[in-house]
């Protein structure tokens, strides 16, 4: 597939996009723009909000990944699926009973400004980071494959990327992308199925045969229970997984803001178990793809695609789909699939940087009616701006497999979100606002510090997912040692 042929694609998808924007963007409102008017339908939400979880990261990702880690991932997607029932059932009774636009509000009313602001904070941090490894993963693929071609630096694929999300999501904000969603969606797991099929279909093999494979045994073990001090055990990624899904979904106002435009409690709630049962199934589809891609490439002699003199895993899959032969239809299944599993979370974080940063740090409910939606629409630009500027950067000092550095990070500035949270929700203390950022502060300090205890020291352990977990443990602790003293308590040591 040539890269005007990409290009002509890429028109064309957009051009779908726009359409959908235009129709719901028409009242360009920042009720419809943070809450979609709280009409959406579950159906609808909970089929869109695979796209968004899976994203450019697994469908690039998790099948490069296969080569270092087998089956090992589908630990940590068990543990997602344990993640997704606490956040139905205890995260969102608690954003429904508050009506809330940011689910960071909640720490305002729990406790105070500066942990409202700490959470927003910390929030804002993540999703960054977040939604540049998602691009940065999409961009480094259409650099290699398209843009190279066309002689155009990476810098001027970024901020095309970003400049075409901005377009489509500036008036309809949520409502746009709860529709735009569930097309991105339906065409990830298009290709993904296609792909195997396509796949397979040249290998001479039918899906069973395939299952069934000497081959795939090489890249079947999914439990690994071995020794508790490796970074891939079982316990250690599912308990790591667990709390993921908890922080990153259900403390997330990315994923929380498409979850509260549904119509009541009852519906996000079927939304989010339906959503998560369908997400198991899908990405253990992008592990079998995986397999068979690593197999392919070794019966036909296909060597992993360098970046910079780097062999890069993740570029396998956009290799075989576009360079390897396999014709015009898989390239455009592919390409269709990367497209839509790029921006099914890009927009989103857009939009939900967008909402966070008006409703908890400019406060916009408080200005002047007719100044609110410019407001916003300068926010949005500027989060444009600031997510081209990290994604460049990343071209500069990413080296790991991205869906290893994204979890990984996910244990530094999701832990004091985790913290928070269950201190507010599993006690009835009041603490010491003011003090809340530093507690968070040396919650992360101290799990660095942990994280790069050489093994040898802690007696060949491996720290892996767990230290998000362990993060928000600190944080929890800490928080309790900043507690308010009850009037009993006072009474009692004689204050």
């Amino acid at each position: 597939m040539s890269a005007v042929q990409i290009l002509l694609l890429i028109s064309a998808y957009f051009l779908v996009l726009m359409i959908i924007s235009y129709f719901t963007g028409k009242n360009d409102s920042n009720s419809d723009f943070f809450k979609a008017g709280r009409q959406s339908p579950w159906y609808l939400v909970a089929f869109g909000m695979v796209g968004a979880s899976l994203s450019g990261v697994t469908f690039i990702s998790v099948p490069g990944w296969i080569e270092a880690s087998e089956f090992g991932y589908m630990q940590v997607v068990f543990g997602y699926l344990f993640g997704y029932f606490v956040v139905a059932y205890v995260l969102l009774p608690l954003y429904y009973r508050q009506n809330l636009t940011s689910i960071y509000e909640y720490l305002l009313e729990r406790f105070g400004n500066v942990s409202h602001k700490t959470g927003a904070f910390f929030f804002f941090i993540s999703r960054v980071l977040g939604a540049a490894f998602r691009l940065y993963l999409v961009a480094i693929v259409l650099q290699q494959f398209v843009f190279d071609d066309l002689g155009v630096r990476f810098e001027f694929t970024v901020v095309l990327s970003i400049l075409l999300i901005w377009i489509y999501t500036n008036r309809g904000g949520i409502k746009t992308i709860v529709w735009t969603d569930t097309l991105q969606t339906l065409f990830m797991i298009l290709a993904v199925v296609l792909s195997i099929i396509f796949i397979n279909r040249e290998l001479e093999w039918s899906f069973g045969e395939f299952l069934v494979s000497d081959e795939l045994k090489n890249y079947d073990k999914f439990l690994f229970t071995d020794s508790l001090l490796e970074r891939n055990h079982f316990l250690k990624s599912f308990i790591g997984g667990m709390f993921v899904t908890i922080c990153m979904t259900g403390l997330d106002q990315d994923m929380m803001q498409k979850n509260l435009t549904c119509k009541t409690l009852k519906d996000a709630q079927k939304n989010m178990v339906s959503f998560s049962l369908v997400l198991v199934a899908v990405t253990f589809l992008f592990m079998l793809l995986g397999a068979l891609l690593f197999i392919f490439a070794g019966k036909n002699g296909i060597s992993i695609p360098l970046m910079d003199g780097k062999p890069k895993s993740d570029l396998l899959f956009p290799e075989i789909a576009l360079n390897s032969g396999l014709g015009l239809t898989l390239a455009i299944t592919f390409m269709l699939g990367l497209i839509a599993a790029a921006y099914s979370s890009a927009d989103s974080a857009l939009t939900s940087l967008t909402t966070s940063f008006c409703v908890d740090f400019l406060h916009i409910e408080k200005e002047k009616e007719a100044d609110q939606k410019k407001i916003r629409k300068r926010t949005h630009i500027a989060m444009s701006v600031m997510l081209v500027l990290v994604i460049i950067s990343f071209k500069y000092i990413l080296n790991s497999n991205v869906i290893d550095s994204l979890l990984t990070v996910a244990g530094y500035t999701y832990g004091p979100l985790l913290g928070l949270f269950a201190f507010g929700i599993l006690t009835k203390h009041e603490i010491q606002d003011k003090f809340v950022w530093l507690v968070s502060g040396l919650s992360v300090l101290i799990i660095w510090m942990i994280a790069n205890i050489p093994k040898e020291y802690l007696g060949g352990y491996v720290v892996g997912y767990e230290l998000l977990p362990l993060n928000g443990l600190l944080t929890f602790f800490g928080l309790w040692l900043i507690r308010k003293k009850s009037a009993a308590s006072k009474l009692a040591s004689g204050q």
